[in-house]
């Protein structure tokens, strides 16, 4: 894979869809998946590295990665076939043409159907820069004051003034000690305590277990301060068959820690109909 270039986009897929998680869900959104993440969750580096080399995961490929063998993770990223390897570099016009020929163009420009900056990580630096040069190479031809921009981070790394600013809503999903990755990894305070600077902001994490919900709240809501109002929960679920189980374990634990509590639209990462 290629070094992130400025003038381009780095996609490894993207895809007219609805939003399956958090306070937007339910709302038609175009999803704009962007390779490389720093973070590789269930995986350790030297695993994530040999299977950079090897490129042998099918597209969409759910397996499991060393760590969750191992036992130090619960699970392991079901987006890692996407970014690891298979970024392309798209020009900014692009998704502009992509947005035409599907019909929803003027949609988009009304803020009727959502943009979602995904990745791996799209906040990664070089994809920040990437991102605000198509803006500003899309604005050139269009007025594009109504576009809702949404972007999907783990929270590690500081977003900058100028993509800030370009964002209506942005969705951090911070890792649990469950990723298999170190607090150091996980955790970076000048990171999350700029996303609550934004004006629209959320904090979604997945739950399985009460210990969860525990250290959601040891690790990021009391030390940060976060409000319960932007805090969002979703049940962990990996099989279609526990969903009423799940879904009624974590509105009980809404109840009884009064953060937000949500089902999910469906339990695969890899059907475009709905994204997870």
């Amino acid at each position: 894979m290629s070094k992130i270039s400025p003038d381009k986009l780095m996609i490894s897929s993207d895809f007219y869809s609805v939003q399956g998680e958090g306070k937007t869900t339910g709302v038609p959104s175009y999803f704009i998946r962007l390779g490389l993440c720093n973070l590789t969750c269930g995986m350790s580096r030297a695993f994530t590295n040999d299977l950079m080399k090897e490129k042998s995961l099918e597209d969409g490929e759910i397996f499991r990665g060393d760590l969750e063998l191992e036992g130090k993770a619960t699970w392991t990223c079901d987006s890692t076939s996407q970014w690891l390897w298979r970024g392309e570099d798209k020009d900014f016009q692009y998704l502009i043409d992509q947005w035409k020929e599907q019909g929803i163009y003027e949609d988009i420009l009304g803020g009727v159907i959502h943009l979602i900056w995904t990745g791996g990580e799209p906040t990664i630096k070089g994809h920040q820069v990437a991102i605000n040069n198509f803006i500003k190479y899309w604005k050139e031809s269009e007025f594009i004051s109504d576009v809702y921009h949404e972007i999907e981070t783990n929270g590690t790394v500081v977003i900058e003034d100028e993509l800030f600013k370009n964002l209506t809503q942005i969705n951090c999903s911070p890792k649990l000690a469950n990723s298999g990755m170190t607090e150091k990894q996980r955790i970076k305070p000048e990171a999350i305590k700029r996303i609550m600077e934004h004006d629209n902001y959320q904090f979604k994490f997945v739950i399985s277990t009460e210990d969860d919900v525990l250290e959601l709240f040891r690790d990021f809501v009391t030390p940060f301060n976060i409000p319960l109002k932007n805090v969002v929960c979703m049940p962990g679920l990996d099989d279609q068959a526990n969903f009423h189980e799940r879904t009624q374990f974590c509105l009980e634990m809404a109840k009884k820690y009064k953060f937000i509590g949500m089902t999910r639209l469906h339990i695969s990462a890899w059907d475009k109909t709905l994204n997870v």
